[in-house]
């Protein structure tokens, strides 16, 4: 039977060559203890998406956003247990472009990298965004674009720190956000069932359903949402990038994707339905988050200026987590040779700043829509982020299918860590994928998402043209970690993989 503690997290990828996973992950200090990643696991679950972007999607969609995103949940779970089962099946930094290098081929993998790290530049661009809304609460005569300037350049700062100072950063962020929503949705059951608050006289469960309807806009339109819906799940993937840094993956990893349905849960169908319960869906418009119109209805004294600060907390949150996830993303490029070698180097204190520092300076580009169009640069950078999501997404679920094929056919080692359903499972995860696709081209707004896509992929076919002229090594495809064989097996062991704790599942 094959284990994960058999498999170094920090051994040379298989093949002997150099991979995302190999000398790269040994440079790095493993300084991300169980505490930091289950905080940051739980944080990336609450981001920009829900705080901000919730606000146009109950204006689009009415209480039927729930709906959205409870099936949306489900489909993330299903992606993420299918990334579970990878990671433990070899557990590396960086791991969907190196999944994707070994089960679907070099170019997939290649993709992968580039494309993982374009969507965190634009969803950076997107929290930035988002943190110069929030602070129009207060100081409405400052423009947009010099409060994204601002905050783009402290988070910089704040980023070129160590891992582990990171890690605690984002735990202490991440447990303000937690607390927060706890402290909302407590607040919005009193308001329903002890009447606190003026808002007591008028809060209802009735609100889901007398304004119109639960589908007040119809089903068409609550199915365009679901770019909106998507884009508030990014970053539940980051764990399998700490897994380069994480001081325990094998146990700390599969326990962060478990919490994952409980997370989606709590944070979005049961925040969602409390506000809507205690404020009708008409009442918010796009471009205020939902949070921040509930308490000022609510009335609770700097509530809403509380409540605001907590979610402007939230995006400068997901913002650093992008910068860091960027910067280890460009480093396994250049490392497998995939990427400009400078990216290979780290500071004294083991960070990749040249590759931080290079994603932040496109991240300024997200300051510059703000400034050229600060009403539609949310809803624009957004719908890019999610088709850039939805490709690693994608991409994570055919590795999976493939993987399962592989270990079928005894090519490929059994994970302990397995995805209910399995490759059954992936398969109407990605059919989920196709159709939130399909409703990004159907809407206006966040169809332009999709021109740039074409162009994208033209500059990475050039840049792969010319990496593999100058290395052609670094874009062969990965072997499989193959099972043991069978006389390694001790008398009376399972010839199948070990059974799944049950609160593995």
């Amino acid at each position: 039977m094959t284990d994960v503690k058999d498999v170094p997290p920090d051994a040379p990828a298989p093949g002997g060559g150099t991979g995302a996973g190999g000398d790269a992950d040994a440079d790095y200090e493993r300084g991300l203890g169980s505490r930091q990643i289950q905080m940051i696991a739980i944080g990336g679950a609450i981001g920009t998406g829900l705080f901000l972007g919730a606000g146009r999607a109950i204006h689009q969609a009415g209480p039927s956003l729930i709906l959205m995103y409870a099936v949306a949940g489900a489909a993330v779970f299903a992606i993420m247990r299918a990334l579970g089962e990878l990671l433990t099946y070899r557990p590396v930094s960086g791991s969907f472009a190196d999944y994707g290098r070994e089960f679907l081929g070099p170019f997939a993998g290649y993709v992968t990298g580039w494309t993982y790290w374009l969507m965190w530049v634009v969803t950076g661009m997107a929290e930035v965004t988002a943190a110069a809304t929030y602070v129009q609460f207060w100081w409405p005569g400052v423009p947009q674009w010099t409060a994204a300037g601002g905050f783009l350049l402290v988070l910089f700062a704040a980023n070129l720190i160590s891992v582990k100072l990171f890690g605690e950063v984002e735990f202490w962020l991440s447990m303000i956000k937690v607390t927060a929503i706890v402290g909302m949705i407590l607040i919005g059951v009193a308001v329903l069932t002890l009447g606190v608050s003026a808002a007591g006289d008028t809060a209802s469960v009735g609100h889901l359903w007398h304004d119109g309807g639960f589908f007040p806009n119809g089903v068409g339109r609550s199915l365009l949402t679901l770019q909106i819906v998507m884009f508030a799940y990014i970053a539940v993937e980051l764990v399998g990038v700490t897994a380069g840094e994480a001081q325990n993956p094998r146990e700390t990893l599969p326990k962060a994707i478990n919490t994952l349905p409980w997370r989606i849960v709590l944070f979005y169908v049961g925040a969602l339905t409390v506000i809507l319960c205690v404020v009708p869906w008409t009442h918010f418009q796009p471009g205020v988050s939902p949070f921040v119109a509930a308490f000022a209805v609510i009335g609770i004294p700097f509530g809403a200026g509380i409540v605001n600060f907590v979610v402007l907390s939230a995006a400068l949150s997901s913002c650093n987590s992008g910068m860091y996830s960027t910067g280890r993303m460009l480093r396994d490029l250049a490392v497998n040779g995939q990427g400009p070698a400078f990216f290979s180097r780290l500071t004294g204190r083991r960070t990749p700043a040249a590759g931080t520092a290079a994603s932040v300076a496109l991240m300024g580009v997200g300051v510059w829509i703000n400034y050229v169009d600060p009403d539609g640069a949310f809803t624009y950078i957004t719908a890019f982020a999610t088709v850039a999501g939805v490709w690693t997404w994608g991409v994570i679920l055919c590795s999976h299918i493939r993987y399962r094929a592989a270990v079928r056919a005894g090519r490929a080692a059994t994970a302990w860590f397995r995805a209910p359903g399995g490759a059954a499972a992936s398969w109407a995860a990605l059919g989920f994928l196709a159709a939130v696709l399909v409703m990004t081209g159907a809407d206006s707004q966040a169809r332009v998402s999709l021109y740039g896509v074409p162009v994208w992929l033209a500059l990475l076919a050039a840049g792969y043209r010319v990496l593999r002229r100058r290395n052609p090594a670094a874009f062969a495809r990965r072997p499989h970690l193959p099972p043991p064989p069978a006389d390694a097996l001790a008398p009376g062991a399972p010839e199948g993989p070990a059974a799944p704790d049950a609160a593995a599942l």
